[in-house]
């Protein structure tokens, strides 16, 4: 069975583990409801992606009345 000869040094060992560290996961603001979202996927609240009206929401009442109060669009 192989055993290392030498112990291995803080330094190799740190490059070892330079790309175990963990990312921060960017998220955008939803262009028509305004909630938090991953980035290219669809918003889980309003169902839009894009502008587009993908996702079938059970909520739906909310939705509308979140436009009413914002006004027409420009």
């Amino acid at each position: 069975m192989a055993v290392p000869k030498r112990k291995t040094t803080p330094s190799k060992r740190g490059l070892r583990r330079s790309h175990d560290s963990l990312t921060v996961i960017k998220s955008t603001k939803c262009k028509e409801c305004g909630e938090e979202k991953l980035p290219y996927s669809a918003c889980l609240n309003c169902g839009f992606y894009k502008g587009i009206y993908i996702l079938k929401i059970k909520n739906k009442n909310k939705i509308k009345e979140e436009k009413k109060k914002r006004g027409p669009e420009q």
